[in-house]
């Protein structure tokens, strides 16, 4: 993955990991609000995932 998209991901992690409740169809939310492939989307699901875990 390139530098561009990954901080992408990451950004859509973070965002992801904030919202409460998360909203619905979420892969394709963050699909279109962040411009990611939908690999790149399940990515951000799962490092959100990760990100909610350490608070």
């Amino acid at each position: 993955m390139n530098v561009v998209a990954d901080e992408k991901v990451r950004a859509a992690a973070r965002w992801l990991s904030e919202q409460s409740p998360v909203p619905a169809h979420v892969i394709n939310f963050i699909k279109t609000k962040f411009e990611l492939s939908a690999l790149q989307a399940c990515e951000a699901c799962k490092l959100a995932q990760e990100y909610r875990s350490r608070r």
